[in-house]
């Protein structure tokens, strides 16, 4: 059976606050997370159906705190805790946060791509 950990990850991704890791298993992605500065990432989602993640997580919070938003209302997920995260949110994390997240690796990806072009141009507006 295979197994994933933050030290054998073959993908990574780094940015200022932020600190991933990243491996496939079957048909999901597991992310290994560190969110050291924290920080509402709602404007990363903009672009997407209702400016909002549009893959389901599920989830470990190993330390800090994780807030979904959602159209309805908001799930506050904190340290210790397991959670399940629908498609339709925008996440928060408070600094320090940690997490291990298992996503369906086709719906992240076509979520990131969107993503990953929101904060090429916040970093070009910094």
């Amino acid at each position: 059976m295979p197994g994933a950990s933050r030290t054998t990850a073959p993908r990574t991704a780094n940015g200022p606050g932020y600190e991933g890791h990243f491996d496939q298993l079957g048909e999901y992605t597991v992310a290994f997370e560190r969110f050291s500065g924290g920080g509402d990432m709602a404007p990363l989602f903009r672009g997407l159906p209702d400016d909002r993640c549009q893959s389901p997580h599920w989830g470990v919070v190993l330390e800090g705190r994780l807030t979904f938003t959602y159209a309805d209302g908001e799930d506050v997920i904190e340290a210790g805790e397991a959670y399940y995260a629908p498609a339709g949110h925008t996440p928060a994390a408070d600094p320090g946060t940690e997490t291990i997240e298992f996503s369906p690796t086709a719906d992240l990806h076509a979520t990131m791509a969107v993503v990953m072009k929101n904060v090429e141009a916040l970093g070009a507006e910094a």
